[in-house]
């Protein structure tokens, strides 16, 4: 037990929906336990609407449950979110340095970093210019190569692996690899299950808000495409 850094038990998170949708309370969590080691990278599987993205939020303290218990020992979460905090009348450099502040960045760590920024999102002059300016391409650069710089104990990925372009994915892939190499604890959110496959040791497969299983990473994506195989046609 001791290598377990955070444990969700029978997590529950509820929106209000819309007036249009009824009203009331949603259960975009409904029961979802789990548990995270030290320096493992678990995967997180279900069908669009299964609750993953409100999962990473809660783990990362964005998200506060409405109801089980989520216990952390002492260790940091980081969401990687694209465009954290971007405002468009500010240059790339104004913006790397207020994202990286939101990240929990001292305002030192941020500026020494800003060449290496720079360099690695390639935006070139462009990295002085309002990101008005900017294509969509070149605002998740920048956003990757800001996400990039810190350093949390737990880094939660939702479905960032593809940025940018060809080339691009390939240096940030490249470069999220060597991150979860080097021991990182990552949680990662993908409806690529290759993707799965190869980073995760762990799968946890979830579906309307509910745990469905967790354990080794083979096992769970096993059950989790036979439970999306067609029924068979009666004869």
């Amino acid at each position: 037990m001791s290598d377990i850094i955070v444990e969700l038990e029978h997590v529950g998170i509820a929106f209000h929906a819309q007036r249009s949708m009824g009203g009331g309370r949603f259960w975009a969590l409904e029961d979802v336990s789990l548990q995270l080691r030290r320096g493992e990278r678990l995967g997180v599987v279900g069908r669009n609407g299964a609750g993953k993205s409100t999962l990473l939020r809660v783990l990362a303290g964005i998200l506060v449950p409405d109801r089980g218990q989520v216990r952390r020992r002492n260790v940091s979460c980081q969401l990687m979110s694209l465009s954290l905090g971007f405002v468009p009348y500010l240059s790339g450099r104004d913006n790397a340095i207020l994202s990286g502040l939101l990240l929990g960045l001292r305002r030192r760590e941020i500026t020494a970093r800003l060449p290496a920024i720079r360099e690695f999102s390639e935006l070139g002059d462009f990295f002085e210019q309002p990101i008005s300016t900017y294509s969509a391409g070149m605002n998740m650069r920048l956003a990757f190569s800001v996400a990039m710089q810190a350093e949390p104990d737990v880094l939660l990925i939702d479905e960032v692996l593809a940025v940018g372009d060809a080339e691009f994915q390939r240096k940030s892939g490249a470069a999220l690899r060597a991150r979860m190499g080097e021991g990182q604890t990552v949680v990662l959110v993908s409806h690529s299950e290759d993707q799965i496959a190869q980073r995760c040791d762990r799968v946890l497969w979830i579906e309307h808000g509910r745990s469905v299983l967790e354990g080794e990473r083979d096992a769970v994506l096993a059950a989790y495409r036979q439970a999306a195989q067609p029924a068979p046609a009666a004869a």
